[in-house]
């Protein structure tokens, strides 16, 4: 069974930094693709961070780039985003998502799966 479930979310100013974790199960990081997506109230979903399953190929929302670091620990089955120089506007639920190989009835096929999101405040 696959689970991720995130964890780091919390209250901070503007201007602080934040660590979210993903921890993965069921799955394998090697194999793949991991995704930081966010969403605010009244406001569609965003796609944050994504790192490959190599782990050397990522890409960043314009609005976070420069800002934003998406990372993996394969051997934690974890991944990471550190957030630094946090905004107003950075305040949403974030969720992490994964798309991972599985073979079902002899074939192949990519899923999706999804954490619970945890809620970041940028507030003063």
């Amino acid at each position: 069974q696959v689970q991720l479930v995130e964890s780091g979310g919390g209250l901070v100013q503007p201007g602080g930094s934040l660590r979210l974790s993903c921890a993965a199960s069921g799955i394998t990081l090697t194999t793949s693709i991991m995704t930081w997506y966010r969403q605010a109230p009244g406001k569609e979903r965003e796609l944050v961070a994504r790192i490959s399953s190599a782990g050397v190929n990522t890409n960043y929302a314009d609005s976070v780039k420069g800002r934003f670091t998406i990372s993996r620990d394969n051997d934690l089955n974890t991944v990471y985003l550190q957030m630094n120089s946090l905004k107003s506007e950075d305040t949403a639920v974030y969720y992490c998502s994964a798309a991972a190989p599985m073979k079902l009835f002899g074939s192949w096929k990519l899923n999706n799966y999804w954490g619970q999101g945890t809620q970041v405040t940028v507030s003063s």
